[in-house]
């Protein structure tokens, strides 16, 4: 089964790799030189590995926030950690003008935690019978957030630039303009190599702490895991919903809950989801591309609507 994924993935990613405004043919690559290799080696293998990264690690990012909220419905993009990382993007540009990638992201990843934090509180605070309510307070708690941003960046003069992380987009992915997002890598790493923690978290507090694990410090280390994800992401590619939340409720429902076995599926199955709302953006309105925000959006969109009446038939 693995070894069949494995092989849809790995032409998932020759696909990406050809198919582009510019057609690339195998015979002009075997001379390692020219306008195609050029094509291919600055920008088609480095949008890849953004697109292989970001989904990877935007699927780990939900399943890590689904087991700390005890909620299904839960991702980056359903708890306000997208808009919290552009919030705390713009912040940067108004107050340190000059800071580089690395300032800005760590504006974002400082933000996108507080956020994280704030949502958990208040998750605990209320207890809710119906699991949809805990996703669309995240929604109204995001919403609030993009507001704030959004009167920031006007009072600021730059709602120009607040553009840039609103959609989710690849085509400006080129070598020298993305190698943060290799960051995601040591992350999904560490929450493989916490995974049990995280599994225990999802059983609940009171399971957790009788089982020796402490509750409030794995669950700030999870939330960290996502800050940092989450801001590389946005400040890489800009904010891409739902691949968070459609993944992991799809491999739990076919193969568990159990982080420790479905962490790689989750990781492969996100990458593989962004590699085909990539492909699709790029031939639909050929030679042009609709961004794969648009398109995961669309995609996860009606996934997460058929998962929702799926799990209240």
């Amino acid at each position: 089964m693995r070894a069949r994924w494995l092989g849809v993935f790995a032409m998932l990613c020759v696909t990406s790799l050809l198919v582009g405004a510019r057609q690339l043919e195998w015979s002009q690559l075997w001379s390692l030189s020219g306008d195609a290799w050029l094509t291919l080696t600055a920008s088609r293998l480095p949008r890849l590995a953004a697109l292989v990264l970001t989904g990877a690690g935007l699927a780990v990012c939900g399943v890590i926030l689904q087991h700390i909220v005890h909620n299904k419905f839960v991702e980056p993009g359903t708890s306000g950690g997208l808009d919290a990382a552009r919030l705390g993007i713009l912040v940067s540009l108004a107050a340190v003008p000059g800071a580089g990638m690395t300032g800005r992201m760590l504006f974002a990843l400082v933000f996108c935690f507080a956020s994280g934090l704030i949502f958990v509180v208040i998750i605990r605070r209320i207890r809710f019978k119906n699991t949809v309510l805990v996703p669309v307070i995240g929604l109204m708690y995001g919403g609030v957030l993009s507001a704030i941003a959004e009167f920031y960046a006007y009072h600021h003069n730059i709602m120009q630039s607040m553009q840039g992380w609103l959609l989710g987009d690849f085509s400006r992915v080129v070598q020298g303009s993305y190698e943060i997002i290799y960051l995601i890598l040591p992350i999904v790493a560490l929450a493989y190599l916490y995974a049990h923690r995280f599994t225990v978290l999802g059983m609940g507090e009171g399971m957790a702490t009788s089982l020796g694990l402490n509750y409030s410090a794995n669950v700030a280390l999870g939330l960290l895991l996502v800050a940092v994800t989450v801001s590389a992401t946005v400040i890489t590619v800009g904010a891409i919903p739902f691949v968070g939340l459609v993944i992991p409720n799809l491999v739990a429902l076919r193969y568990g809950d159990h982080l420790g076995r479905t962490l790689p599926i989750v990781a492969l199955g996100g990458a593989s989801m962004l590699l085909v709302c990539d492909i699709l953006g790029r031939l639909l309105i050929y030679p042009f591309e609709v961004p794969i925000g648009l398109m995961a959006g669309s995609v996860g969109g009606v996934l997460f609507l058929a998962l929702i009446i799926w799990r209240h038939r």
